[in-house]
């Protein structure tokens, strides 16, 4: 009953509403003419596929940027240069640090070792020290240097 006072109320209203004398078309594009055509030998035209859409790489980065929309977590909207200027400069600093600690933790034995090699270098030193005055020494130091050396050799050398 109720399906029926519908519809005398809409064709009343159609009724007393002036009609346009322009047509309002249903549809902006054209009709094809092959749709109306029961022509088994045509193509139908049928939606490209996406290939990027398709690929699982979107797919997966669609259901990951879904998920942190749902969180609330935002992308990070850095360039890729900056990013990897970031990553280089924390790499960096990591490695600063791991040079730091080992620095820091030498074992006893690297720390005779140095020790060791500080006393050599050391002693190198004053042996060119000795030497290089030897050189610029006067001719008379050096016979007389070499006098003292015979004498105490000729000593020694009896006494044995």
């Amino acid at each position: 009953m109720g399906g029926c006072d519908c519809l005398s109320i809409d064709t009343v209203n159609k009724d007393t509403e002036p009609k346009d004398t322009y047509p309002i078309p249903r549809k902006i594009m054209a009709e094809p003419d092959y749709i109306d055509d029961d022509n088994p030998e045509l193509i139908r035209p049928q939606k490209l596929i996406n290939p990027v859409k398709s690929s699982r790489n979107h797919q997966d980065l669609h259901r990951e940027l879904l998920m942190n929309q749902k969180r609330g977590l935002a992308p990070q909207n850095k360039p890729e240069l900056q990013k990897v200027m970031e990553k280089r400069k924390r790499d960096q600093v990591i490695k600063q640090q791991k040079e730091e600690e080992a620095q820091k933790k030498k074992s006893d034995l690297e720390i005779e070792l140095l020790k060791r090699q500080q006393k050599l270098e050391q002693l190198e030193l004053e042996q060119q020290k000795m030497q290089e005055e030897q050189e610029n020494a006067p001719e008379f130091v050096k016979v007389k240097g070499n006098l003292r050396r015979t004498v105490q050799e000729a000593t020694e050398a009896p006494d044995s």
